[in-house]
């Protein structure tokens, strides 16, 4: 098993799993009452704590009461088989799966830009990384891995802190609307570097982890081709 790689998934898929409960609490908030259509918000004028803090979402169920308790439900599967099942057999399918269903049932619409590749890279918990062994220099992969995990604690940071900035707006010591926005914005600007660098880094943990017995062979015969007989 590639544990920096299941680390990455565990620990970002039970924040986005968070997030989906998030998004169903404010749901339910809003009561047994019908919904606008199939695009809706989650946090509703009554519950709003700033003028950006809507939390937008998708829903096949026309009811906020609903909704909200099935994003919940989905919510809390995704952190437990982000936590105990990622790596088991059909682990990624399910996930995906998970994913999906909490995109369909109120559980936020920005988890579409993440999970995709937060699924390819769950495909690569038992996968014995061979590709990368190849993209990877040899001279790099150890600094690359000396990367992880704080690659992955910052990009867990920033995520969660914009998660928290988006229904809030709590930001320390800020009170402009704008720049709480700003701020949020930023931090998920910044995932473009930091998630795709807390991946490759824990790919690059996982090759120096293991021994590479292909290029161990190849040194081994090449030492003995040139050994003299």
């Amino acid at each position: 098993m590639n544990k920096a790689t299941r680390r990455n998934v565990a620990v970002l898929g039970t924040i986005f799993g968070i997030s989906g409960m998030s998004h169903g609490f404010f749901e339910i908030l809003q009561g047994n009452v019908p919904t606008s259509g199939l695009f809706i918000f989650a946090i509703g004028e009554a519950q709003k704590m700033w003028p950006h803090g809507d939390e937008p979402a998708f829903t096949l169920i026309p009811n906020f009461l609903l909704t909200g308790i099935a994003a919940m439900l989905v919510g809390l599967a995704i952190i437990l088989w982000s936590l105990r099942f990622i790596h088991k057999k059909n682990g990624p399918t399910v996930f995906i799966l998970l994913f999906i269903l909490l995109l369909l049932v109120g559980g936020g619409v920005a988890q579409i830009l993440f999970f995709p590749f937060l699924w390819l890279v769950s495909t690569r918990i038992h996968r014995p990384l061979a590709w990368w062994r190849k993209v990877l220099p040899h001279r790099i992969q150890e600094p690359l891995a000396a990367l992880w995990p704080g690659s992955l604690i910052l990009g867990a940071a920033l995520l969660a802190f914009a998660l928290v900035i988006a229904p809030t707006e709590f930001v320390p010591a800020v009170n402009d609307p704008e720049t709480a926005l700003s701020i949020m914005l930023f931090c998920l600007g910044m995932e473009v570097i930091v998630l795709p660098l807390a991946f490759i880094s824990g790919f690059a943990y996982d090759i120096v982890s293991k021994p590479d017995f292909t290029r161990m062979a190849a040194l081994k015969n090449q030492e003995a081709a040139s050994s003299p007989r």
